[in-house]
């Protein structure tokens, strides 16, 4: 299969890795300087060092020449990128099938990505999202992972699945779009959180209850959007959940580590070099909760500490001294 992997970050670089050991893959990155230094090295020193390019693997510069005679494109950019990468598609290759991994939803419209592919695409795209527990890293070094490949078009989920499972990297089927993609972004919202709890040391039972009381949160927040409830329940659910909340090389957790030491957001991004995808996500899913009238406490929490409304010690208490609820 000859496969087009647009944006070389960490995330697109390690499916690039991983895609090229059984199919023909060109890695597309916009920064020319960058594109060379990768085919010099075989390496993404900036993004992802120590992970060897295989032989195959081609690196382009070239967006109208990466995507010739694809079978599929990966669009690997970040949320805020997705759209100004859509618009590149539908002008340099329309009609090509495609799969996103970004996960969020997009600050200021409150955007799912299928919506966002909705309207810059148009109706009845071929077009999923591949989502779930998977750090880049491990990916990249052929570690075991699972993840999930959700579509509206089963067919196309099940096709795309046939070809790019094997090896190390099992990828499943799933027809949930607005449950994957939920579940996804999210769970970004809650490893901040969990991030902020085991920053201030509050202790293991309080970490188990975190992330359970937040599954509850992110299921409550899908179902009213229009996704099954069972997703939350698989890999682009509970499995991304518990990884990017535990995980040591998740962003989003380290970011709630560094408001429990006391930072603001702007040295927080000073210090890590971006802002993860969970702090424009928080904002936008609890506007998005608030106006559906769902309870989200934890997600609203995190919001008022990330805007410095409130301070983690105060968010804490305030959670803690909530009335008491059935399960």
């Amino acid at each position: 299969m000859r496969i087009a992997v647009l944006g070389a970050g960490a995330w697109g670089t390690a499916l690039a890795i991983a895609f090229a050991a059984r199919h023909d893959v060109v890695l597309w990155s916009r920064d020319a300087d960058s594109a060379a230094d990768m085919s010099t090295r075989r390496e993404n020193l900036r993004y992802l060092p120590a992970c060897p390019f295989p032989e195959t693997l081609k690196i382009s510069a070239d967006f109208k020449g990466a995507l010739a005679g694809v079978e599929l494109a990966i669009l690997a950019a970040p949320l805020a990128g997705l759209r100004p990468l859509l618009e590149q598609i539908k002008v340099s290759a329309p009609g090509v099938p495609f799969l996103w991994v970004c996960k969020g939803l997009e600050a200021g419209s409150g955007l799912l990505p299928h919506q966002v592919v909705a309207e810059v695409m148009g109706a009845d795209p071929v077009c999923g999202v591949l989502t779930g527990p998977s750090f880049a890293l491990e990916v990249a070094r052929g570690l075991p992972t699972a993840v999930t490949l959700a579509a509206s078009d089963a067919e196309f989920a099940e096709n795309i699945v046939r070809n790019l499972h094997g090896g190390n990297l099992r990828i499943y089927a799933n027809d949930d779009l607005i449950g994957a993609e939920v579940g996804g972004a999210v769970k970004n919202v809650l490893a901040i959180a969990t991030g902020i709890c085991d920053g201030l040391g509050l202790g293991l039972n309080a970490r188990a209850a975190l992330i359970t009381r937040g599954l509850v949160e992110i299921t409550r927040f899908g179902v009213a959007l229009g996704a099954n409830r069972e997703t939350f329940m698989g890999l682009a659910g509970m499995g991304d959940l518990i990884l990017t909340c535990t995980g040591e090389l998740s962003r989003n957790r380290r970011v709630g580590l560094l408001l429990a030491e006391g930072l603001g957001l702007p040295d927080i991004v000073r210090k890590l070099g971006h802002v993860a995808e969970g702090v424009p996500a928080a904002r936008e899913v609890d506007r998005r909760a608030a106006g559906l009238g769902i309870d989200m406490p934890i997600t609203r929490a995190v919001t008022a500490v990330l805007d410095g409304r409130i301070s983690p010690h105060a968010a804490v208490e305030q959670l803690m001294a909530r009335d008491p609820k059935h399960e």
